[in-house]
């Protein structure tokens, strides 16, 4: 997905954002804007916004010193998202459609995203999720949530790529892992996470931590963007990408970065800003279950 005029407003809104998280006063938050400012005019719009994200918080990282400024949120991310962790199993459990459910709870959990938003009470959020107090998901729009591909891509599946996103939402991915397997043990899934600090997406540690190594192997996708560019991955995580009999992406930066691929690839997030909307179709705040080659898993 190209870059969009509309991004560029955003852009300052994120290195404002970082810059705060990375405890800057206003002086430095200042030069951090002076420095992205230089580095608009060098943005192609045929770039996807993440590599713009890289731009941001590499700046922000060297003004401010601070590697992973998010580092405290994405901690308190992860402890909330634990508390609830038993909740969201009832959920599951109780359903009459447990893969349906475990697939929404999923998509709820990309709420979980400092990179979209000026501030975000985690709390709040998790709450709204635990009552249902979220947009009624269309089930019947299959251009937006196809959930008959899902299910037939994995019946099929041996081998499963789960690329993961924001640190908190790894508990809900999680749950949808588990269910996966209790469908079936044997099939292989790796859950790729980011190799280094960038806003509030996962690594490796955070993953381990959300329980994601029960379900399945953890690894790094070599991306140092908040999202997945196939050429700046690392060979071996491009090889799973590309062998894997399925693979599912979360959230808007994967999307905004692997939907345009030559591989089937269903993609889970909600539409958070209207550009994304606008790109996929929808409205901001659907739940988004599609896959950019949806024919390829079309049962009788």
């Amino acid at each position: 997905m190209k870059t969009y005029l509309e991004c560029i407003s955003c852009f300052f809104k994120q290195a404002l954002e970082a810059g705060r998280m990375a405890g800057a006063d206003d002086k430095t938050q200042k030069k951090i804007l002076d420095e992205v400012a230089r580095a608009i005019p060098d943005i192609k719009l045929s770039s996807t916004p993440p590599e713009m994200g890289k731009t941001i918080h590499d700046i922000v990282k060297k003004i401010t010193g601070q590697k992973d400024p998010y580092k405290a949120l994405k901690e308190k991310a992860t402890e909330q998202t634990l508390e609830i962790y038993p909740e969201l199993r009832k959920q599951v459990d109780s359903s009459d459609d447990k893969l349906l459910m475990a697939v929404e709870l999923a998509i709820a959990g990309n709420i979980i995203d400092y990179g979209t938003k000026n501030s975000l009470n985690v709390e709040k959020e998790l709450n709204k999720i635990l009552q249902k107090e979220q947009r009624v998901i269309e089930k019947e729009k299959e251009s937006i949530f196809d959930f008959k591909s899902f299910k037939n891509a994995l019946s099929d599946a041996k081998s499963i790529l789960y690329i993961g996103d924001n640190v908190g939402e790894t508990v809900f991915d999680s749950i949808l892992l588990e269910q996966i397997k209790k469908i079936d043990k044997h099939k292989k899934i790796v859950y790729a996470v980011r190799e280094k600090p960038i806003i509030n997406d996962a690594l490796k540690e955070d993953a381990i931590e959300a329980g994601i190594d029960n379900f399945a192997e953890i690894i790094s996708s070599g991306s140092e963007v908040p999202g997945t560019i196939i050429p700046l991955c690392s060979k071996s995580f491009v090889d799973i990408f590309k062998k894997s009999d399925m693979v599912i992406s979360k959230g808007q930066g994967n999307y905004e970065t692997l939907s345009e691929e030559k591989r089937a690839t269903f993609f889970l997030f909600m539409a958070k800003c209207p550009v994304i909307a606008n790109h996929a179709y929808c409205e901001v705040g659907d739940f988004i279950l599609l896959c950019n080659y949806p024919s390829s898993y079309e049962k009788n």
